[in-house]
């Protein structure tokens, strides 16, 4: 399989100096204990809000200090080849490109419905030339910037190549269709997907085709709910991906129903509907993931979700690491990402969703975040990201998945299985007043 070329543009450690008046008539630049926030925007992208940090994380009176040994990242712009030619083409007739911060100081966020709190302090250009950062790593600037009067701003600026394989559906995931590595111009086809309903009596197509004996259920019911459910639900669904040759290499099972919550017709967050991620080995199927979701109450009902990666093979394990938590828009779709060096606070409310789970940080000893079992740890960066439609549209997945976190066909497979899970999620928590589509009804259950 070949990657996308891509180009990952991230800004991070940030740090502020502001002149506070000293006893002695002078100006003296210390570091802020305001609370204090930028704006960056990139032309043709939503803007990005990031905390700059307190007196804590920044640095001493030295100008010339940087404010982290690491790379603490506020936030990241990820441009493909077709971004890149856009940029390059408004650069020529819009001038050099640059990304633009603004800085406040002040508490972000709106009172009473009107515009942000905080007061601008100063703003700040960066010029980019993205020329050949496909290739090999850029740094647009690292260090300090002057901004308002005497104050001081640190930034640093930085393009990565970022190769991704990408996968599409080529029709919803209920109608099992096929799945298409995409390349250009180039849609070459390496997956298919079965869509089936499981049920309490016939587990058979949870175990790999080298093993139809012994038992199936163990482990399922150790993350699954065995218990008795009252009115309405959505259950048994499930998703086998195969490759070419038709032996399976990743499937995605609903093992706790998606249940109306009493006295509603909506799954609600304290009692969620939840997926296994599922990967052939040892002759069976074997757990690499959980995908919970659930209907979040608002002004526009969002699909909420949270994914765990789970540490280990053992059948009685249920403590994970979670990778991703978040919220899709219902009505319009979204981006469900796996992103873990993304440090800010994102407030964009168009249906692409936050990354909470990013801010984690996971010590040497966790699990690989690529479904290969035992390939230490988690790392940061960008992992995955799935975008799918709302409700009522027709979805077809796309899928993006780093290089780094695939090293055969079946770590493919179980990023677009979790793909498939997602888009699904958007049905399975749809009001149960609402009537699904056919595919994904029982035929003793088209009320549902």
């Amino acid at each position: 399989m070949d990657p996308c070329p891509f180009v990952r543009l991230t800004v991070g450690n940030l740090a502020l100096k502001v002149p506070v008046a000293a006893k002695a008539a002078r100006t003296v630049i210390h570091p802020t204990t305001s609370p204090c926030f930028c704006k960056i925007k990139l032309k043709g992208f939503p803007i990005q809000t990031a905390y700059i940090p307190s007196e804590n994380n920044s640095p001493d009176g030295n100008h010339h200090h940087h404010p982290q040994t690491t790379f603490i990242t506020a936030a990241t712009f990820h441009l493909s080849k077709d971004d890149l030619n856009k940029l390059a083409g408004k650069s020529i007739f819009a001038g050099k490109l640059v990304l633009k911060i603004s800085i406040f100081t002040g508490k972000t966020g709106a009172t009473c419905g009107l515009k942000n709190s905080g007061r601008l302090l100063g703003k700040l250009c960066v010029p980019l030339e993205l020329k050949g950062a496909e290739s090999k790593a850029v740094i647009f600037h690292n260090g300090w910037i002057s901004v308002g009067k005497e104050s001081q701003f640190h930034v640093n600026v930085r393009a990565d190549p970022d190769p991704r394989f990408v996968f599409q559906f080529d029709g919803e995931p209920e109608c099992s269709p096929l799945v298409f590595q995409i390349k250009g111009n180039i849609r070459q086809p390496v997956f298919t997907c079965n869509f089936s309903f499981r049920t309490t009596s016939s587990h058979h197509h949870h175990r790999s085709r080298s093993s139809e004996q012994g038992s199936g259920r163990g482990w399922l019911s150790s993350f699954g709910s065995e218990r008795e459910r009252t009115g309405k639900e959505r259950k048994g669904w499930s998703v086998t991906v195969h490759d070419l040759s038709g032996s399976p290499v990743a499937a995605a099972s609903m093992v706790t129903p998606f249940v109306a919550s009493p006295g509603s017709d909506r799954v609600s967050r304290s009692n969620p509907g939840s997926w296994l991620i599922l990967r052939p080995g040892e002759g069976t199927w074997k757990p690499w993931g959980r995908l919970e979701a659930w209907r979040e109450r608002g002004a526009h009902d969002g699909l909420g979700y949270r994914f765990e990666l789970i540490p280990d093979m053992s059948a009685n394990s249920g403590v994970g690491v979670v990778l991703a938590e978040s919220t899709l828009n219902t009505a319009k779709g979204g981006t469900f990402s796996i992103d873990l060096g993304c440090n800010h606070f994102n407030n964009n409310h168009n249906g692409s969703g936050s990354n909470r789970g990013s801010q984690r940080s996971c010590s040497s000893s966790s699990p690989g975040c690529s479904p290969r079992r035992g390939s230490g740890d988690i790392g940061m960066g960008f992992v995955m990201a799935a975008r799918v439609e709302g409700e009522g549209k027709c979805s077809k997945p796309t899928v993006e998945v780093s290089v780094q976190h695939v090293t055969c066909t079946e770590d493919a497979a179980a990023y677009v299985a979790l793909a498939a899970a997602v888009d699904l999620s958007i049905d399975a928590c749809r009001l149960f007043s609402q009537k699904l589509r056919k595919e994904l009804c029982h035929t003793n259950d088209l009320g549902s």
